[in-house]
């Protein structure tokens, strides 16, 4: 049975024989992974018309609640082919590079192209497992946690074993997460010492140390978790 303590101390060994470049990858997959929710963000708060709405015809109301929802639509759609085509790919090529960077420090920038090597088997394995944790989360929140602690080695299996269909991925995860969930998830509880810090130094700690720090360690967990299969 794995430990949180080794597994931290893998990963931050792992992390500080590759520095540089584990920053330059943990924060590609930030960009792409958290700019499209950001950008829906600032296009909600751009759009104010609290103070003349109450003083148009209803016709014009109703012109301008279509054309705010049409905004935040395109906005959404834009932010959801993002994740589904590029962020994706670059998440299972990411995980590859930390996983690779664990297993023997260090690990080249070149790993990060691997999530396009199978582009549409991961696209259409990674399209499911989103399909499968949104089906889940409309059951409350609760239910989308677990399964998305459940789900949580698909980048990984999908670079370790590309020949996997998606339902072979997926499944494989369940059954490596299985009995390994609630660590897993005081694993993730263990850093927030780190992520308060890097919030209260403006992002700059989570780029530079927290991030790639996690990646590593992630990656550490599904050796683990492998190996022990």
């Amino acid at each position: 049975m794995w430990t949180i303590a080794e597994i931290k101390e893998r990963g931050k060994r792992a992390f500080k024989g590759n520095y540089w470049l584990c920053v330059l990858v943990a924060f590609l997959m930030a960009v792409f992974t958290t700019g499209a929710s950001a950008a829906t963000s600032r296009k909600t708060q751009e759009i104010d018309i609290e103070g003349t709405f109450g003083s148009m015809s209803p016709e014009d109301q109703l012109a301008v609640a279509l054309v705010v929802l049409g905004v935040i639509g395109v906005v959404l759609v834009i932010g959801l082919l993002i994740r589904v085509f590029v962020a994706n790919p670059i998440n299972v090529g990411g995980n590859a590079f930390f996983m690779s960077n664990v297993d023997e420090t260090p690990a080249p920038f070149g790993m990060i192209k691997l999530g396009f090597q199978h582009y549409w088997h991961n696209f259409a394995t990674l399209f499911l497992r989103d399909l499968y944790l949104c089906l889940w989360s409309l059951l409350f929140i609760v239910p989308g946690i677990i399964k998305g602690y459940s789900y949580r080695m698909v980048p990984y299996i999908l670079a370790d074993e590309p020949e996997l269909s998606a339902n072979e991925v997926i499944t494989k995860s369940r059954q490596m997460m299985d009995g390994n969930k609630w660590q897993a998830f005081l694993l993730d509880l263990s850093f927030i010492g780190w992520i308060l810090l890097g919030i209260l130094t403006l992002g700059l700690g989570l780029i530079f140390w927290t991030a790639p720090y996690m990646y590593n360690a992630n990656a550490a967990l599904y050796l683990k978790l492998r190996d022990e299969a």
